[in-house]
């Protein structure tokens, strides 16, 4: 199992180096429509650079739920044992894997109104832009289930 979230996270990676590298291109061509007259002002760029940045956050929120570099509120005091911290990690995830059930819950109708939906624009299916809220919750719980492994270690191993 710890393969497959490793080759997963390193497609994460590499979809959101893609992403990074794909928006520029739409963006460029608005800035520069702006400012010059000879290039046209394409209307599509402004779609393809929206959808491109709604995936882009939400990879990297997939990311960093992996590297544990999403943002926290430290609500609860700094335990000194390997038991506490354990316990307060166990506690924090939890919270985290309940927003995580929203997003596959509350996402997963937005993915069926997505199937009967087209961007104005592209003529896209909206369901490859909806679709990102339950796979980031589906994500997002896959990694914690790997965190809790490791607090759990952490929760058996000997106080220091």
């Amino acid at each position: 199992m710890k393969k497959f979230i490793d080759i997963y996270y390193s497609f994460l990676k590499i979809m959101l180096t893609v992403l990074m590298g794909l928006i520029i291109i739409p963006v460029t061509m608005q800035i520069f429509a702006r400012y010059v007259d000879f290039i046209p002002r394409y209307i599509w760029t402004e779609e393809l650079s929206r959808f491109c940045f709604i995936w882009i956050i939400l990879i990297g929120a997939m990311i960093a739920m992996r590297t544990d570099e999403h943002f926290t509120v430290d609500l609860l005091p700094t335990q000194k044992t390997n038991k506490g911290k354990a316990i307060s990690l166990m506690f924090v995830d939890s919270m985290t894997f309940l927003m995580a059930i929203i997003f596959v819950i509350w996402g997963w109708p937005l993915v069926q109104f997505g199937l009967l939906q087209t961007s104005e624009m592209a003529e896209m299916p909206m369901v490859f832009i909806y679709v990102a809220w339950p796979l980031t919750g589906i994500t997002w719980i896959i990694f914690l289930l790997e965190r809790v492994f490791d607090h759990i270690k952490l929760y058996r191993s000997v106080s220091s």
